[in-house]
């Protein structure tokens, strides 16, 4: 099978098979004339799809992402006049799955047009999967740096206000930072701090003391919620949670003005717990806010899957309130 004095030339298509089923390729080809696909059976398994002697390039596109679909049949399209190798990813649906799928393959030369192409396909799920995970992470971190850097303008503005002198102001700065620092540590854990369990009450009391006025509006921020205790993963969900919404107060509510109150109470009923978030004596906020960025979007989607909750938003006249909702099973873990 192959020329030469090679080591491969022992090789036979029994040897071929088992070196394919043992890199997980699905084999294909592919006939332009009447627009034909022949696949093995690792490649029908791979689409979802029952075994058939053939199916069509317009059967395969059925199934591949909407989002995807254009882009892979002008790649494809682009192939009969282009000789030569090619590659591309795309993802297909499978029932509620989605996949993602390397093909590469060798068009043939423009001579031979009777000539079917050949090519594999790829299972590369993991591989993107990890690679999103990585542009989440990098997302994440550099949402999390505005926001520090948002709060500590924010928190130099509000021990300005309080502070009688230089020293004064350097002092309550100083802790207020220091408070924050503390806060930080519940969403990122040291290495063997990880696991203790916390009460609600003081995780609450922690990740809100930063923001808290040591002057003349000292206690404007008040936490009255059930005594429970709470696991590793939800005090990291809801480390996130109040650091979001505290940053946003920050920069446009109740904590952005010299008068404005901070409420954070709770209660449990029918299986869940419900903290709401009421602001009150902010700023007017003349148009109700999308709530579409990043970080919005990423604690909705840690309220859901790790603490089966969700967080609402209710722009009142007197300030924010919103409510988030929890299911206790999933408090302690």
């Amino acid at each position: 099978m192959f020329a030469g004095d090679s080591p491969l030339q022992v090789w036979g298509p029994d040897h071929l098979r088992l070196a394919v089923d043992a890199a997980c390729v699905a084999l294909w080809s592919w006939n332009l004339p009447d627009d034909r696909f022949a696949m093995d059976e690792r490649a029908f398994e791979l689409w979802g799809l029952p075994w058939a002697r053939t199916v069509t390039f317009a059967n395969l596109s059925a199934h591949i992402h909407p989002a995807d679909r254009d882009r892979v049949q002008a790649a494809f399209t682009a192939t009969r006049s282009v000789p030569g190798p090619y590659e591309i990813d795309f993802r297909i649906m499978v029932g509620s799955d989605i996949r993602w799928i390397s093909a590469r393959g060798l068009s043939a030369e423009l001579d031979a047009a009777d000539t079917p192409m050949f090519g594999i396909f790829l299972d590369v799920t993991g591989r993107k999967q990890a690679e999103e995970g990585s542009e989440l992470i990098a997302g994440e971190m550099s949402h999390r740096v505005k926001n520090l850097l948002a709060i500590a303008s924010g928190l130099t503005q509000l021990t300005s206000r309080s502070a009688a002198s230089i020293e004064e102001m350097t002092s309550q700065l100083t802790e207020r930072l220091t408070s924050l620092g503390r806060a930080h540590d519940l969403i990122r854990p040291l290495p063997g701090e990880q696991g203790r369990a916390a009460l609600l009450g003081d995780l609450m009391s922690v990740l809100l003391s930063p923001y808290e006025d040591s002057g003349a509006f000292s206690g404007r921020i008040r936490v009255a919620v059930p005594r429970m205790g709470v696991g590793e993963t939800t005090a990291t969900t809801l480390a996130m949670v109040v650091h979001e919404l505290a940053t946003n107060s920050v920069k446009h509510g109740a904590l952005s003005s010299p008068a404005g109150t901070l409420d954070l109470s709770g209660r449990s009923e029918d299986g869940l717990v419900i903290v709401t978030w009421a602001e009150a004596g902010g700023p007017l906020v003349p148009d109700e806010p999308a709530m579409t960025g990043f970080g919005s979007q990423m604690i909705q989607r840690s309220i859901s899957s790790r603490l089966g909750g969700s967080l609402t938003y209710d722009w009142q006249s007197t300030g924010l309130v919103a409510t988030l909702t929890m299911r206790a099973d999933r408090m302690g873990s």
